[in-house]
């Protein structure tokens, strides 16, 4: 339960800001700083948050932090950018829901952005601030998931660069969102092939699996579903730092949101009935060995009731017409066992022709 459950929290009672060091052993961050306009682009030097530049008129910047900042370097962010104190508590402690918050010098995002680490799902968080010649993106864990948007700069931006620190945002929230497609195509192939074993041989493993898919999804849904709320709120309000050209892009990044909301129910619903299935299924088999064992019980209890009989105590009487005769004859017990036999004949062809037996 430790994916469903991650928050990192202060003591209840702490001060409303408060930076507590919840930096993990070897935990190594790293910090990039880009400064670019519509001509060109700058790489700094890393890990340089003390000397970081002001952005020239028409200019911006945008600083990544990868990894999980300590509380002086976040310190330093916030001296350096004017960010408040409850938006640094958010960053430090991981496992927010998903959120807008309008402060008086910035706007600060928190999503969550859905990661397989060996087939397993993770969610890694992600915070954003902007500015109006800025933007601060936070992510948790060691993989940089915004390799392609720096490409992009790089390589001629396009409206990445022509545009204010705001598409930025955009770009980098839509990253986010998109994440989740290739986390969802995996989980949809495991559905897929389960639902084929379902179907031709069902054993006790796929329980298991089933319970991880609906927990799987159980997160995802946890963290998509507010982010989903999140783009609509962020376009339904009249936020100042966002312009107006920029939010019918975010519109585009709420229908992927929607997207991919619709596709987690569908993929619950199927999870559901999967599991529905399969515990028909077991309680089928149970049912098929149950008729079994019970035509088995049936066609020996007359064949106990005989066995019982000629297994009692008894001798020879030939002054008795109730005596056993099989006792003298020359093919007693062959004939019992005969009819033993022929019994249980009867009894199966009987099964058969009621259908019990198939």
């Amino acid at each position: 339960m430790a994916r469903l459950f991650k928050k990192r929290y202060h003591p209840p009672g702490t001060a409303p800001g408060t930076l507590t060091e919840h930096t993990p052993a070897g935990n190594a961050v790293r910090i990039t700083a880009m400064l670019y306009d519509a001509q060109e682009t700058h790489m700094l030097p890393e890990n340089a948050l003390g000397s970081l530049p002001e952005p020239k008129e028409g200019g911006r910047l945008w600083v990544h932090v990868q990894g999980t900042p300590d509380t002086d370097q976040l310190n330093q962010l916030g001296r350096r950018f004017g960010l408040h104190p409850l938006a640094l508590e958010d960053v430090a402690n991981v496992g927010q829901r998903p959120k807008i918050d309008q402060y008086d010098q910035n706007l600060f995002v928190v999503l969550g952005m859905p990661v397989l680490v060996v087939d397993e799902l993770h969610v890694a968080d992600i915070s954003l601030f902007l500015g109006k010649d800025f933007v601060i993106s936070v992510c948790e864990g060691a993989e940089d998931p915004f390799v392609e948007v720096r490409k992009r700069l790089q390589n001629g931006g396009g409206r990445l660069r022509q545009l204010g620190a705001d598409f930025l945002f955009y770009a980098l929230i839509d990253t986010v969102v998109d994440q989740a497609y290739p986390v969802l195509e995996t989980l949809g192939e495991t559905i897929e092939t389960l639902e084929v074993e379902l179907l031709e041989r069902p054993n006790r493993d796929m329980l298991g699996q089933l319970h991880l898919l609906k927990r799987e999804l159980i997160l995802l849904r946890r963290q998509l579903w507010p982010a989903r709320d999140l783009l609509s709120q962020m376009m339904r309000n009249d936020l100042e730092l966002l312009h107006p050209e920029t939010l019918g892009y975010f519109r585009d990044a709420h229908d992927h949101a929607v997207q991919i909301i619709d596709l987690i129910e569908s993929y619950r619903d199927i999870t559901a009935s999967m599991l529905d299935v399969y515990l028909s299924s077991m309680s089928h088999r149970l049912n098929d060995i149950m008729r079994v064992l019970t035509v088995i019980t049936t066609i020996f209890m007359p064949l106990t009731f005989i066995a019982g009989i000629y297994g009692m105590n008894f001798v020879a009487n030939d002054k008795s017409f109730w005596a056993m005769p099989e006792i003298r004859t020359t093919y007693g017990y062959p004939v019992v066992l005969g009819v033993m036999l022929v019994i249980a004949v009867g009894m199966l062809l009987s099964f058969r022709r009621s259908g019990w037996l198939r």
